[in-house]
């Protein structure tokens, strides 16, 4: 029994020594530990406890040294990433905005522009025909994706499409529409290829009076083989060919040339 007290207080003899060594290593002074120790410390929980911490990090296997370093480098990459993230965020909203603004104005002039072409059309077609009806259908609701239908019904006919009429009812309907666009945006020039071809003389007529009205606002220039459309013509210029691929022009000032045949 007596053998077994001197082991053990030579096992806590060198267990002290131990502890203090240990002490001295963290630079803390023994005494100074000793003083600002609890009362109720207890010395084998806190031994529990520190052999679960080391079991701890054991199981945590190699330390990487260098990790504090690589998560400083990999933080800093993180903000730059998420200060871009809401740069390129804050930059759609902006962009959808815009093109929901785009959209808006663009829906609101397009129906200004329909309704005010739709209803030059309605106005311009019975003047031409010399009577009947004409007027523009939307294919669809949306104004962004919608198409436009001509549905036109020439005198004694049935309303129907554009694809349905005549040659020259097609034509004269083409005229009313392009003269309403005229109307309401004019353009310096227009030009005519051969419109009064399919149309007889009363529609040629008609077609005739309404150039001579908006030539006020805008010029025609028309190519034609009517004699009932050069009448109306200021200026005339023939194309004439005496020999095979040898073209020569002719112009004649239709002013002068009545002067001259008045004289």
């Amino acid at each position: 029994r007596l053998e077994q007290i001197r082991l053990h207080q030579q096992e806590t003899r060198v267990r002290r020594q131990t502890l203090e060594e240990q002490i001295r290593e963290s630079e803390f002074e023994l005494k100074t530990l000793l003083e600002e120790m609890p009362e109720e410390a207890n010395e084998e929980g806190w031994q529990t406890r520190l052999e679960e911490l080391e079991g701890r990090i054991a199981r945590l296997g190699p330390i990487n040294l260098a990790a504090i370093e690589e998560y400083e480098q990999q933080s800093e990459r993180k903000e730059y990433l998420d200060a871009q993230n809401a740069d390129l965020t804050q930059a759609l909203e902006t962009l959808e905005a815009a093109i929901a603004k785009i959209d808006r104005e663009t829906r609101t002039r397009f129906k200004e522009t329909y309704d005010k072409v739709n209803a030059g059309l309605k106005r311009l077609f019975p003047r031409l025909f010399g009577g009947g009806h004409a007027y523009l259908e939307l294919t669809g609701e949306e104004l962004l994706d919608t198409g436009v239908t001509v549905m036109a019904r020439p005198p004694g006919k049935r309303n129907s499409t554009i694809h349905l009429l005549s040659g020259g009812e097609k034509a004269l309907t083409a005229v009313a529409l392009v003269f309403a666009i005229f109307e309401l945006n004019p353009a310096p020039f227009c030009m005519l290829d051969e419109v009064d071809a399919p149309l007889d003389d009363a529609n040629v007529g008609r077609f005739c009076d309404m150039v001579k009205e908006m030539s006020d606002r805008t010029q025609f220039i028309f190519i034609t083989h009517n004699k009932i459309t050069m009448e109306i013509a200021e200026h005339l210029i023939g194309v004439t060919m005496h020999e095979p691929g040898v073209s020569r022009m002719v112009a004649v000032d239709i002013d002068e040339a009545v002067e001259m045949a008045a004289v």
